[in-house]
């Protein structure tokens, strides 16, 4: 379907909205309320859904809100398994336990999805750190590395890199990812180590002591949640899903027409509800249901108000000058505010109309050097805002549910801007861009990254201990 420009008004109300209300006196107490989100996000959904199908184009908006249901599903399991898992115990929360933290949930986000990694550690990150008055960094980097970067490495680890599984992309092809993912991954943990220690300088004697007093081993209760955490992984990499296109055309057998994998979503959800520790989940991880219900309200509204935005993307894209760049570029820059997971899909089907060898994926595939540059700018990019990436609003609403005053939107895309778009700026130099000159300025930039991180490391050190 053919839009104008204005259509896209609903979705830029939208981001809108989520940025400015919760700052404006007049509606920040209204915007705490979950319903008060739901009706905002519907008042800019609804009537795109309602235009496009009756200009008979009502199978976009099925699309639509069939991808929510998936979208919500998934994240619906991960948030209720991972609520039963409780890390008991109490390390100190200086920089360099908390950055062994973060390095091991970048480590595993590749494995068992960013969401599942995020949902993981987000709670034991925050009980371990309940004594520090500083711990909004923290949460900030722990969507950067967990929620995002630390996916890079297998299909599984994020929503985009799956899509191109499905378009045969091979299974082991995004492990030749492993020099970007390395070297993004290592350059926010050493900014990461370097604000902490900052940080940790600035908490008062009394909340160190009280830090210091409070240790006990780290042990595992709730060890029956990983067999559902398993389930839902094995579901995504191997249990299909309803298939909409068969159903469509008319061809679709009895078993195409079940959401089997969302079915199996569900179970792990419902068996890990009533089957783990009650106590567990409410007394120790203080579970509520404020934080998906939060997602749930705004992403309906999401899913349906970028419709028109991504018709739109295609449409101008054909004239856009389009290259190993200016893929990552208008990838990354998209899946901050599109959701990465359809921006993937939009520049996936646009790359494979260009000529280019070896080619990826099924037939006709796609010039493996643009293939790189979307999967980089899908994934990694997805961290620039709270919304390009489903455990990015996961994360913020948890820690807000665990009293973390975080960033607004604009506020958040400001830590980005200063923290995780330079990081970027330099693999892209590096890693993508095409020269001699460029390589150069992207490892000069790196070396100066690092030099602020040592800086910031080396800034009024606690006399106690900012190790």
């Amino acid at each position: 379907m053919t839009v104008a420009w204005w259509s896209v008004i609903p979705f830029a109300v939208l981001l809108l909205s989520i940025a400015i209300l919760p700052l404006v006196p007049a509606t920040a107490h209204a915007w705490e309320h979950n319903r008060t989100k739901l009706a905002v996000a519907l008042a800019c959904g609804l009537p795109v859904a309602v235009w496009f199908v009756v200009a008979g184009h009502g199978t976009e908006v099925v699309h639509a809100l069939w991808e929510y249901v998936q979208f919500i599903c998934l994240l619906l399991a991960l948030f209720v398994v991972s609520g039963g898992i409780f890390l008991a115990g109490d390390i100190r929360a200086t920089p360099r336990n908390n950055t062994i933290f973060l390095a091991i949930g970048g480590l595993i986000a590749s494995f068992i999805g960013t969401t599942g990694a995020a949902m993981l550690l987000i709670r034991p990150l925050l009980n371990t750190n309940r004594e520090r008055a500083h711990r909004v960094h923290t949460v900030v980097f722990t969507i950067f590395v967990v929620a995002n970067c630390g996916g890079l490495l297998t299909p599984l680890g994020d929503p985009p890199l799956f899509l191109g599984f499905l378009r045969g992309v091979p299974f082991e092809w995004t492990l030749s990812l492993w020099p970007q993912w390395l070297f993004v991954n290592v350059l926010l943990l050493a900014t990461y180590y370097g604000l902490d220690r900052r940080a940790y300088a600035r908490e008062t004697p009394e909340a160190i002591a009280w830090d210091d007093t409070s240790q006990s081993p780290l042990r595992v209760v709730g060890k029956i949640h990983f067999v559902f955490f398993a389930l839902v992984i094995a579901a995504v990499a191997f249990v299909p899903s309803l298939d909409l296109h068969a159903l469509e055309t008319g061809h679709a057998t009895w078993a195409q027409a079940i959401p089997w994998r969302e079915l199996v979503f569900l179970l792990a959800a419902v068996l890990s509800f009533f089957l783990g520790d009650r106590e567990v989940r409410f007394a120790y991880n203080q579970f509520s249901w404020a934080p998906i219900l939060e997602v749930a309200a705004l992403f309906i509204g999401i899913f349906l108000a970028m419709i028109p935005a991504l018709n739109f993307l295609a449409q101008v894209a054909p004239r856009l000058p389009l290259g190993e760049v200016t893929f990552f570029v208008f990838t990354g820059g998209l899946s901050a505010f599109l959701d990465n997971a359809p921006t993937y899909a939009t520049f996936y089907e646009m790359a494979s109309q260009l000529p280019g060898d070896p080619r990826i994926g099924l037939a006709p595939g796609v010039p493996e050097a643009y293939l790189v540059s979307i999967s980089l700018g899908s994934v990694l990019c997805g961290a620039i805002t709270y919304i390009g990436n489903g455990p990015n609003f996961m994360v913020k609403a948890v820690a807000d549910d665990a009293g973390v005053t975080m960033p607004s939107f604009g506020g958040y895309l400001g830590w980005s801007v200063r923290h995780l778009v330079p990081t970027l700026a330099a693999m892209a130099l590096i890693f993508i861009a095409d020269g001699v000159v460029w390589t150069a300025l992207g490892l000069a930039l790196a070396v100066g990254l690092l030099v602020r991180a040592v800086l910031l490391a080396r800034a009024h050190v606690h006399p106690v201990d900012a190790s």
